[in-house]
């Protein structure tokens, strides 16, 4: 996995841990108990989605475990402002369209495509990531190579 992620998102994400472990878990736990005071569990639907609750529950904490322990942690409070890097914004042009657009650098946990918040580790994000107001970047892509303009950091 080996994200990159803040302190923020780290703590973020212990929370959800915390949360899921102790609030849903005894949630899904009484539904389950419920459903099971229902009689024959083999055609017991509210059961049967009471366990995969629980196993999707068990998923999202095991997700969430290897993210921590997998993620390279940055600091993003002292940091150089005059390049780009995570919760940087800078202010691009699209070279080949000459549109131009606001972009905020941030983790793959607060990516935000419509409001161009864009993942340090997309295509675009490590392209633009360590650059300067007037470097001119070349961005592979899928879809083929484009080039973009950094105009300003904000």
């Amino acid at each position: 996995m080996n994200n990159i992620l803040t302190q923020d998102n780290v703590k973020k994400i212990r929370e959800e841990i915390e949360y899921r472990m102790t609030v849903k878990r005894a949630e899904i736990a009484k539904e389950k108990l419920e459903a099971a005071a229902h009689g024959d569990r083999s055609e017991n639907a509210e059961y049967k989605t009471a366990c995969e609750n629980y196993r999707a529950n068990d998923d999202r904490i095991q997700y969430l475990l290897n993210m921590i322990s997998t993620a390279t942690v940055i600091d993003d409070k002292n940091v150089d402002r005059s390049v780009l890097g995570i919760n940087s914004k800078a202010r691009i042009k699209f070279i080949e369209d000459e549109d131009e657009a606001v972009v905020t650098l941030v983790t793959t946990m607060d990516i935000d495509p419509e409001n161009m918040f864009i993942s340090i580790e997309s295509d675009l994000g490590k392209a633009l990531s360590g650059k300067k107001a007037g470097d001119i970047i070349e961005v592979n892509a899928p879809r083929g190579k484009y080039k973009v303009e950094v105009l300003e950091i904000l």
